[in-house]
Formats: C-alpha cells, structure tokens, sequence
C-alpha cells in the first residue's frame, strides 16, 4: 500500500539538516538505505521516521505513504526514542513458528543443567534458553513465548523447592493449605513457647 511518491520527496534539502527526532547520522543512513529495491515494508517505515523527522503529523504521513495509524505511530515512536538506526532489526510479518523439533529441544534443555552445555552458570533462565536455540534453530522467540512453551509443557525455569521444605497452596474450596515437616512444626512450638488457642463454640 506503499504511495508512488518518489525518492525526492523524502530527501531534505541542506537547509533542514537537523529535524525533530533523527540525529544527523540516522538521517544520513536511513537516506542511503532508501532504495527502490528494499522491501517496500522497510521502505515504509524509513519513509514515516524521515517524515515525522520533517515535522509532519500522524495523519498526514498515514496521507501521503498509505499506512495505518498504527504503523505510523510505531516507527515515530521509533524515530523519538532514537532507535531510528535499527529500522531492520525488526522482521517483517508474522513470528516464525515453532516445530515439534524446537519444542523437544527446549525440553532437553530446561531439564538438564546449563553447565553440561558448556555454559557457566547453573539454572537456565528464558533469555538463555531463547539465545540457545536461536543459534541451533536460527529462530529467537522472546522470553515471554519461551516462558509460555515451557508452561504448556508444563515446566519452568524456576527451581523446584528441595523436599521436605514448606510447600503450600490451596485446597478445594479456596482455603490455604500449608504441608511442612512435623519436625518443623514441633521446633517452632518449643521456640515460641507453647501458644495456645481457646476455641469457641
């Protein structure tokens, strides 16, 4: 849905060197990268962060390139937060999806430790676990979808309290439950102090 207005209409005259957002060496590289043979999703974006630099508004940008006002407003915000060089880092379409090969992967990986792959640190966190199959998969999902395969997998990277330590939860009907050594129990009485409670019927 890309307009057919030409280059020139996004370059700048010397005049307006310094825009709103884009520092001089953003502007330049987002000029140089402007090519007929860029996709026209790359060209789109380079065109709203120039424009917005150029001091036009959301609706008029959505005017002139022919995007929604939600692509607009993202590559702005880009362009405010001086993020306008990386206009590549993010992919175009939908995320990749994730084959049965990928899911038993990561399995392999949360249930064993990091160190047996070579890495020093002891538990796997969702960064890690996305880096790692990234680099054998090619694929990086964020750390929120890792944390959510795990849990449809019903496994976390968080570790699992040690038995015999306090474990609670909820009953039934919504109650707290809690479930603790009896020798916990009898220790914290003696260092209390033998509490007691009157119960009235």
């Amino acid at each position: 849905m890309l307009s057919d207005r030409s280059n020139s209409q996004v370059k700048m005259s010397k005049s307006d060197v310094h825009g709103n957002y884009l520092t001089s060496f953003q502007r330049k590289l987002l000029e140089k990268n402007l090519d007929d043979k860029l996709p026209w999703q790359y060209r789109q974006r380079i065109e709203i962060m120039l424009l917005a630099d150029e001091g036009k508004t959301q609706g008029q940008i959505c005017k002139a390139i022919g995007c929604s006002p939600g692509t607009a407003r993202h590559w702005i915000l880009v362009a405010k937060s001086g993020q306008a060089h990386q206009w590549n880092n993010h992919p175009i379409g939908r995320p990749q999806e994730v084959n049965e090969q990928y899911l038993e992967r990561l399995k392999e990986l949360v249930t064993n430790s990091p160190k047996e792959f070579g890495y020093v640190f002891g538990r796997w966190t969702a960064n890690w676990l996305s880096k790692h199959l990234a680099t054998e998969f090619g694929t990086q999902l964020s750390d929120r979808h890792i944390n959510r395969l795990l849990k449809q997998m019903g496994l976390s990277t968080k570790p699992k309290p040690p038995k015999g330590e306090e474990m609670s939860g909820q009953d039934i009907n919504g109650k707290n439950i809690v479930i603790r050594d009896l020798n916990f129990d009898i220790n914290q009485s003696k260092s209390l102090g033998m509490l007691s409670f009157n119960t009235f019927n």
